[in-house]
């Protein structure tokens, strides 16, 4: 008996040091000074030998430092590096745990049009794979559904928190509908609708679907009264007033041109999400001030006809000509990519843009896209202290090495289940 009781015991012990003992940063409470390092600001300038003071959560720049109390947390940034914290947009991190298993994934409902569901509430701060985000220096995401013609309304969220409450960074800032497919492409990218005799005109019936929603929740809206409450008008209601963003996911150019026509009616703010030729109608997409969000830079080509590296260069070619661009993994199973983000914009830098450009590529134009670059996206004064420290080049995957990350002015633990296991391993082998 007493043998069955210690092997009880200690099946429980080794249970509980499996565990992951991370949680959520407090609040800052002392004053975080970095002296003499160099500063990314993240909209093309860097700062050489600069110093920072972060305190009460938000940024300040300053040339010369005044003396420092006891009370302060003294970093040297000397020959070190300061970023802005990355931003992942169009991700579906926090919904799904195992791609395989589907008791994990919920990112998607049933149904054609349901611009009501929010994906913030599904979001899940234990999550394994936030941790490894963090851990390249990706510290806010913008968690977007899936499904059906309107998929619903994503937010943005900063990568700290116990529960989606406390993540929300920015709520439901955007609506998001999947662009039905226009062409019979057997190598494309998009395969919706492929099973149509006639593709195209199953796909410009559902556009008309889409547009008769909208134009029914603007009657809907233009009423000051309701005998009845619509959840699904009240939803969109930022979209006519401009508060949020329509977010439409296509890829090829008749899709995307559709996209345009779509909007010309409402004259929303417009986002295209994946825009894998996009850099065939760069000049028409800055024409008419719609940003994209570049899905998967590191991808094939899209066609046996596009250039071998055409993914790495599409950034650049829409960055040039003026586009608000950022870049993603795509939402569909790329949630655990996510963490690759900055050197994806590395590879950018390589196929035309400067590092500088590519930085900002995943920084401050993500956050002009989701509308918080008041708040962050830079480091400028006034701004949540949301960066990250490195020795090395943070779009380099050899030479990125981070020893600190700031959310909000909280010292982040940049562990991860990869660390744990990386020093399970090496204590097991005795490796030094």
């Amino acid at each position: 008996m007493k043998r069955i009781f210690v092997a009880i015991l200690s099946l429980i012990s080794l249970g509980l040091y499996a565990q992951e003992t991370m949680h959520p940063a407090p609040a800052q409470t002392k004053k975080i000074v970095i002296s003499g390092a160099t500063i990314h600001v993240g909209n093309g300038q860097v700062i050489e030998k600069g110093n920072i003071i972060i305190e009460k959560g938000k940024l300040k720049l300053e040339k010369n430092l005044p003396e420092q109390g006891a009370d302060v947390d003294q970093i040297d940034g000397t020959g070190k590096h300061v970023y802005p914290g990355i931003i992942a947009p169009n991700t579906n991190l926090g919904l799904v745990e195992v791609s395989s298993t589907r008791a994990t994934l919920d990112y998607a409902e049933l149904g054609d049009i349901h611009p009501n569901i929010r994906s913030l509430v599904a979001y899940n701060t234990d999550s394994k794979v936030i941790n490894t985000l963090r851990s390249n220096g990706v510290l806010l995401a913008q968690i977007v559904p899936q499904g059906g013609l309107i998929s619903g309304s994503s937010s943005v969220v900063q990568l700290d928190a116990w529960n989606w409450e406390d993540a929300a960074y920015l709520v439901d800032e955007g609506i998001h509908i999947t662009m039905p497919a226009l062409i019979n492409r057997p190598n494309g990218v998009r395969r919706a609708n492929s099973g149509n005799a006639d593709p195209v005109r199953a796909g410009l019936a559902r556009i008309e679907q889409a547009k008769g929603f909208f134009r029914e929740a603007k009657a809907y809206l233009s009423e000051k009264t309701h005998a009845e409450v619509n959840l699904k008008f009240e939803a969109v209601k930022g979209l006519f007033d401009r508060s949020q963003s329509l977010y439409i996911h296509c890829d090829l150019v008749k899709e995307m041109l559709a996209a345009i026509e779509l909007n010309k009616e409402f004259n929303f703010k417009l986002v295209i999400a994946g825009g894998a030729d996009s850099w065939m109608i760069a000049d028409i997409l800055k024409e008419h001030h719609v940003s994209v969000i570049l899905s998967e830079p590191h991808s094939l080509p899209a066609t046996d006809d596009d250039a071998v590296d055409q993914p790495y260069k599409t950034g650049a070619i829409l960055f040039k000509a003026g586009v608000l661009v950022s870049i993603s993994q795509d939402s569909g199973d790329g949630y655990t990519q996510q963490r690759n983000l900055p050197f994806m914009a590395g590879t950018l830098a390589a196929y035309g843009l400067t590092k500088e450009e590519a930085l900002q590529v995943i920084t401050l134009n993500p956050a002009k896209i989701l509308g918080i670059e008041a708040r962050t996206g830079s480091i400028e004064s006034g701004k949540d202290a949301n960066i990250v420290i490195t020795t090395g080049d943070l779009l380099d995957m050899k030479s990125s090495v981070l020893t600190h990350a700031f959310i909000q002015g909280r010292s982040i633990d940049l562990q991860n289940k990869h660390t744990q296991l990386f020093e399970r391993y090496k204590y097991k082998y005795q490796i030094k």
